[in-house]
This record gives C-alpha cells, sequence and structure tokens, in this order.
C-alpha cells in the first residue's frame, strides 16, 4: 500500500510572503486536500544571516488569514542542527562526504586554469580539488562526493526530467564555510523526517531536485514525488522575489490574494474560499496534467 500523502510548503523567513510565494504555498495546500492527505508547514531558517528577525510569525499569520493551516504545528530547521551533523557524520564515515579547503575564488581559477571560465549567471561547478586530500588548506566547507551519470525523474507538470550533478554541478556543498548547514542537506534530512511523500514547489527550485535525488540515495531515503509550479514574474520578466523588490502580501482581501494565486495555477474559476480553489484544482489542474489520485 502507498504511504498517505504528506505534503508540505517551507517557507525562509527572510520576509514576509509575496505574491509569488503565496503561489507555491496554495498549490502544496491544495494538492494535498485533493489526495486527502496532511500539509505541513516548516520554516527553513538555517541561513541565519538571511533570516529577517519575526518573519516567521508574519509568514504564519499570512497563512492563516489565506485559510492555509498546517495539520501540524510548524518545525523550524534552526531547532535540528545534530539531525544534520548524524546525517553528514554518516556521509563522512562512508566516505562520501569529505572536507573542502577551496574559496569561491579557488574554484573560479582552478577552472580557468582548465579552460573552462564561469559563464554569466552560471553554475560554478566544483572541479574536486579537494577529492584526494586537502592539500595544506585548511578545512572550510563539507562536500558530496558525488559519482558521474544522469539522474532521472519526473515533474508531475514539467514532465520527464534529468541531470548530469557531476558535470553540471559537481561535489556540492553540504555544510558551508561559515558554518552553516547547506540548504540540500537540511530539506533532504528534514523531508524524510517528516514522511514528505510529495515536493510541491515554485519552478525556480526545479534546479535543486538532481542533487537531492543523489543525497536521498546516499542516505538510503526515499525520494518524494515533485510537481513544480509556475513562477509569478515582476516587471521586467524575472522571477518575483524579495530580492527584486517584491512587496509583502496583503491579507487585508484574503480572497482577492488566493484568487491571484489560483490564477497563475490555471484554476480559472473565482474561488469564494480556498475551498473552492481546491474544488478547482480537483477539477482543472488535476485532469489537466493527468495528475495521480489517491
Amino acid at each position: 500500500m502507498a504511504a498517505r500523502y504528506v505534503g508540505r510548503f517551507a517557507p525562509s523567513p527572510t520576509g514576509p510572503l509575496h505574491a509569488g510565494s503565496l503561489v507555491a504555498a496554495l498549490a502544496s495546500w491544495l494538492d494535498a486536500r485533493a489526495h486527502g492527505g496532511r500539509w505541513l508547514v516548516r520554516i527553513e531558517d538555517v541561513d541565519r544571516p538571511r533570516c529577517v528577525a519575526g518573519a516567521d510569525q508574519v509568514i504564519l499569520r499570512q497563512l492563516a488569514a489565506c485559510g492555509l493551516a498546517p495539520d501540524e504545528p510548524p518545525l523550524w530547521q534552526s531547532g535540528r542542527s545534530s539531525r544534520y551533523e548524524a546525517a553528514l557524520q554518516r556521509l563522512a564515515s562512508e566516505g562520501r562526504a569529505y572536507p573542502c579547503g577551496c574559496s569561491r575564488r579557488d574554484i573560479e581559477q582552478a577552472l580557468a586554469a582548465r579552460g573552462r571560465p564561469r559563464e554569466r549567471h552560471g553554475e560554478l561547478v566544483y572541479p574536486g580539488t579537494c577529492r584526494t586530500g586537502l592539500h595544506g588548506r585548511a578545512a572550510r566547507a563539507w562536500r558530496l562526493r558525488v559519482a558521474p551519470g544522469s539522474v532521472h525523474w519526473n515533474d508531475r507538470r514539467l514532465g520527464p526530467q534529468q541531470q548530469d550533478v557531476a558535470a553540471e554541478v559537481g561535489d556540492f556543498v553540504l555544510r558551508r564555510a561559515d558554518g552553516m548547514w547547506a540548504y540540500q542537506l537540511a530539506v533532504v534530512v528534514d523531508d524524510a523526517e517528516q514522511g514528505i511523500t510529495d515536493v510541491v514547489r515554485g519552478a525556480d527550485l526545479t534546479d535543486n531536485t538532481a542533487r537531492q535525488i543523489v543525497l536521498q540515495q546516499a542516505l538510503a531515503l526515499a525520494t518524494p514525488r515533485y510537481l513544480h509550479t509556475p513562477l509569478v514574474l515582476g516587471p521586467n520578466g524575472e522571477k518575483l522575489s524579495k530580492q527584486n523588490g517584491a512587496q509583502p502580501l496583503d491579507t487585508a482581501d484574503p480572497l482577492a490574494a488566493l484568487n491571484g494565486a489560483a490564477r497563475v495555477l490555471g484554476l480559472a474559476a473565482q474561488c469564494a474560499s480556498a475551498a473552492d480553489a481546491l474544488a478547482a484544482w480537483q477539477r482543472q489542474w488535476r485532469d489537466s496534467y493527468n495528475l495521480p489520485g489517491d
């Protein structure tokens, strides 16, 4: 028997929710409810320098105003360092993780020396400098040893996907040089411990999926199903985000906010409540994309 559906919305408290983040929140809530499953909220606050004091409580109030209530008390990543440390130590003991003494500049120089200068806005592919040892450098970060070969998965909206993580990313960071836990490790550990069966999130995070699958396999963890939702774009055509001046979500009229998010998700009907949005999702979104039922 398949595991009962468990979904989640996992915002970073770098500021209030905006119109783009409500799309991901609504989609994950709708998909959980459509499957008769549970919906959780996780506050991803491991990147402490970027977190804004009080933003987590603002986010929870915004969700509540829109009728999006989690089925369990929210989880904060900042209290789970021991779980991430245990996962890292397991990987290190198995030879799957290693310390790295390279700075960003070191990596750029190593790539340039190999005739592979970084393209503008391109991925800085780690060349494996410290795979065989630190070579006199002090350890800065920890990386996952990635085997060559493509990772394949099926996105429930975007269809078949693949990425060669070794070639396109290289051995990626698990713990940063500043001591902070990397997003990839924290997400994988938490999704597994919370029993997440389905990850519904914005399409800007699609590129993270292959790395997370590689890490899930290294830790012998189950891989959830993935669905990446359309993005809300700003006036400049780029993804709406806090970094490019997205305005906080106005919950004075929550129905207007929900309907704006519903339109981005392709739900044409005007929704008078979150329950109406759910009915529209079941009618239109799941049918349109052939999404699996319970």
